[in-house]
Parts: C-alpha cells; sequence; structure tokens
C-alpha cells in the first residue's frame, strides 16, 4: 500500500494511547504506539508501556489489560517525553478520535516544559466521509464492516496496526484520490467531540450570543459569548487547540445550549449574568458576583476615621458617587490606599487604618512619610481636603445621563428589538417588548452594583455608535412607556 498526495503524503505518526480515565487534565497515560509512515511505507513501530504515576482503575484494567504490576517499571512520561517529541514532531498524528489522543499528547507535554502542536487526521471522521452510508464508526465497527483482524484489541500496538490497515483498505475500495481529498477537507474543519453531532452545530445561528456546553449529567461546563457564536463555537474544536485546558474542555462537551441575543451588547451581559448563575467548571474571570470592596469618604460623620472600606453588600446605584475605587479584595484596596498615603502624606492613624500609637504621632509619621496631622502639625480640616483630592482619582465616572436610559439593539434579520435598561452604572435587566419595559420602568427592583456589569457597560458606552442609546423616564408608576418608544 501506498498512500500519498496532500496530507497523506506529510510523513504521518499513527497513535494509539491506552490512559487510566478519559479526561488529559486528570488522567495519565498507560502505553503509547506509534507508527511511523513516511512516503506511504512504514518505516518503524514503536510502543511501551508508560509508569502513569497514579492506580489504574480497575475498569480499564479490566478493558485493556494492563495491571498496576505491568506499569510499575515502565518510564515515565517524563523519562519519554524528549525521545517521544522528537519522534512525533513535524508529523502528521492519525488516530481514532484525534482529539482524545492528541489532547493527551499535549497535556502530557505541557506538564513537561514541552510545547507540542501538530496538525491531525481523526480516522472516525475520516470513515464517516469515506462510508457516510454507515451509522458507525467506533474502532469495532470498522474492523467488523472491513474485516480487520486486531491481535490486542485495546492496547495500543494493536489498535494502531487496524488503523494503518484500515487507511489502506480504504485506499483501495475509494481510491487514492477520493481518500487524499477526504483526508485534506477534514483537516479543514474542527474536530468535533464524540457525543456531539454537525446537526447540533448547524443549529447554532452565527449572530451574537452566548453558548453554554454541558457535560456529564448536564453539568455546566462553560459560558461564552460571540457576535458570531456558530464559528466561536467551532473554534473550541480546532484540531490546533492551545491548551490541555481547551482540550480537556471540548472532550466533556455532551450539549450544547445557544441564547441568541439582538447585539454583541446583549451578548456581554448575558455571558455575565448566566457565568454567575451557572457557574461553570471552566470560567474563572466572571464567575464571581461578591468579593468587591471600596472606599467611602465621609468626613462629617466620623472625622477621626473619615475613609471607611466598604464591602459589595453596601455597593448599589444610589451610593456609588460616594464610592472611590473598585477592589476585589481588602489587600489591593489597602495597597492602593497606602500608595495614596505615601504620595501625598496622608495619615492612615486618623483616617482609621492604622492602630494609635500612644504620644499622639503615627508611626508613618516619624519616618516621613505622613505630614504630621496626629502630631498637631497640619489642622484637620486641611488634612482632609489633601484626602478628598487623592481620593480624586479613584472616583468612579460619573452616569452620563438625567436618569434611566434604555440601550438599543436590533437584529433585523429576525425583526427583533431589546432595549438594555441601565441607571447609574446598573444594568436592570433587558426588554424585548413594550411590556417588558413599562414593568421595569414602573417596579424597578433596588439596583445592585456589578463589577462586571460595569466594565461592560463603561466599556460599551465609550462607542455608542454601536447601540442607539434611550433616555428613559424616570422610575415611577405614573409614567407611560410612549416616551422611551417616540424617543426610539
Amino acid at each position: 500500500m501506498r498512500l500519498k498526495g496532500g496530507l497523506l503524503d506529510a510523513p504521518l505518526a499513527i497513535v494509539d494511547l491506552e490512559t487510566t480515565g478519559a479526561h488529559p487534565e486528570h488522567s495519565r497515560i498507560t502505553e503509547i504506539a506509534v507508527i511511523e509512515v513516511e512516503g506511504g511505507q512504514v518505516r518503524g513501530e514503536w510502543d511501551t508501556l508508560v509508569n502513569p504515576e497514579t492506580p489504574i482503575p480497575y475498569g480499564i484494567q479490566a478493558l485493556t489489560g494492563i495491571t498496576d504490576a505491568m506499569v510499575a517499571n515502565a518510564p515515565t512520561f517524563r523519562q519519554l517525553a524528549e525521545d517521544l517529541f522528537e519522534r512525533l514532531e513535524g508529523r502528521v498524528v492519525v488516530a481514532h478520535n484525534a482529539r482524545f489522543d492528541y489532547g493527551f499528547l499535549k497535556r502530557e507535554f505541557e506538564r513537561e516544559g514541552f510545547n507540542y502542536n501538530a496538525r491531525t487526521l481523526c480516522t472516525v471522521r475520516l470513515s464517516r466521509k469515506l462510508y457516510p452510508g454507515h451509522a458507525r464508526h467506533n474502532l469495532d465497527a470498522l474492523m467488523e464492516r472491513h474485516g480487520i483482524r486486531c491481535t490486542a484489541r485495546h492496547r495500543a500496538l494493536g489498535d494502531a496496526q487496524v488503523l494503518w490497515e484500515f487507511l489502506g483498505i480504504a485506499e483501495r475500495e475509494c481510491g487514492y484520490e477520493a481518500v487524499a481529498a477526504a483526508a485534506k477537507g477534514i483537516a479543514k474543519q474542527p474536530s468535533l467531540p464524540p457525543a456531539i453531532d454537525r446537526a447540533a452545530i448547524d443549529a447554532i445561528p452565527d449572530t451574537p450570543g452566548a453558548y453554554i456546553f454541558y457535560g456529564e449529567s448536564g453539568a455546566p461546563l462553560y459560558v461564552g459569548k460571540s457576535i458570531t457564536m456558530r464559528t466561536r463555537v467551532m473554534a473550541h474544536f480546532s484540531d490546533s487547540v492551545r491548551s490541555g485546558k481547551e482540550a480537556n474542555l471540548a472532550m466533556q462537551v455532551r450539549s450544547i445550549e445557544a441564547v441568541r441575543t439582538c447585539g454583541e451588547l446583549g451578548a456581554l451581559l448575558r455571558e455575565a449574568d448566566l457565568v454567575k448563575e451557572l457557574s461553570p467548571a471552566f470560567n474563572r474571570k466572571l464567575r464571581r458576583s461578591g468579593g468587591l470592596f471600596t472606599f467611602v469618604f465621609a468626613p462629617h460623620e466620623a472625622p477621626h476615621r473619615a475613609l471607611r472600606l466598604a464591602g459589595a453588600e453596601e455597593i448599589e446605584s444610589g451610593s456609588l458617587p460616594f464610592m472611590h475605587g473598585l477592589f476585589r479584595s481588602k489587600r489591593s484596596a489597602m495597597t492602593a490606599l497606602r500608595g495614596l498615603a505615601d504620595e501625598h502624606g496622608l495619615c492612615l492613624q486618623t483616617l482609621g487604618h492604622e492602630k494609635s500609637v500612644r504620644g499622639g504621632a503615627c508611626f508613618r509619621h516619624q519616618v516621613e512619610r505622613c505630614a504630621g496631622v496626629c502630631a498637631g502639625k497640619e489642622g484637620l480640616v486641611a488634612h482632609h481636603a489633601r484626602v478628598a483630592a487623592a481620593l480624586a482619582r479613584l472616583k468612579l465616572p460619573p452616569w452620563p445621563y438625567r436618569g434611566p436610559v434604555g440601550l438599543v439593539e436590533n437584529d433585523a434579520q429576525r425583526e427583533a428589538t431589546e432595549i438594555h435598561v441601565v441607571h447609574n452604572w446598573c444594568y436592570l435587566g433587558t426588554a424585548k417588548s413594550e411590556d417588558e419595559l413599562t414593568s421595569m420602568i414602573e417596579g424597578p427592583p433596588r439596583a445592585r452594583f456589578d463589577h462586571d456589569h460595569f466594565g461592560i457597560l463603561t466599556k460599551f458606552l465609550a462607542g455608542r455608535a454601536r447601540a442607539k442609546v434611550v433616555e428613559l423616564p424616570a422610575f415611577t408608576r405614573e409614567n407611560s412607556i410612549e416616551v422611551a418608544c417616540t424617543a426610539n
């Protein structure tokens, strides 16, 4: 057999792995086989057991026949990494469900400091392309359909030899040109997770929106957003995934839900809300809704404890004009305050953020970092005036409108409109009809500040051309929706 042309004319590495489980982040490799092919001819076969440095689950031992005792004296992946990297370098990785094998290789190499990237050819997808009339394309189905015998099923070299024989049979049955064309076409398309079929991807609109990946038993794995959802979802399944984490995510996906919005702003806000609502395992950045702190400067209330650190529970729509800075932790807030105090000679003892020292003068004054209000060298009013000036740089940007506004996004394709209601940097919700907008205006809930919404809205309003801004009537039960409608 001589496979040649295009992708198949490149040096190939027909790879099969046995592992301790299904996920490269938590499981490890127990056996590796590589059949090296050049110019359509086998140039070498290599296989080895691998010590996974973790117990092999009993079910896996029963399936593969590989036991803890068999791998106890085998080399670890660390010991094999350099030689294996050189063996695979420059070769197209051919594997059955290539995402699985490639994902494990990439993650194992990452652990050892190697940046491994390779083109892949998935024989599951190749079989589907060449034999579309058959429903099943797993390795057992291929063996039964094509009469392929395997001397060691569920062992790495035996399974890799089945793949090589399948490629030869496909060339004889379908022709060299058809196999080469199918391989070339597959290389241009993302390989989907085993549980996701193409119809599920095609059902996702290539429009703005948020999408949710679900794993086993409907557990939320990841929430994302895009102005072209289908394209972005497909990118998650690219054969050239950038990290072991991405490969791990793709392998766990069992279903996908798409939430269409009228525009980019709606997608951003929906993503932020869904992450907090679902707490998906692979999202980090937007997951925390608490853990927010700010400084409140109120010298008229407590002159000698004029600057107070307030938590998220106090940050709401009406209090924003009195807030100075937004911090994700008390530590980051105090670091910022000490920086301001050093720069402007402020007294943290007088502000209530350092313990009082017997005799009055604080330690910072003794090391010439405080101008001396605590030692009687400066009046309290003058000191607090300098505090106010220093804090000015931390004040949140003022709300640029007289009252609430609606940020209008239209979806011409569906003839749909969404109005995102915002007041004092607080997102109150999205209205898709006049009744919904009326309900928001007549009885808005107490507006709780959200740091993620704030970041989205400030950036979005800086580029207003992307959304129409409509000033809404003040929140009272006497207002009519006609004001908002005529403004639109």
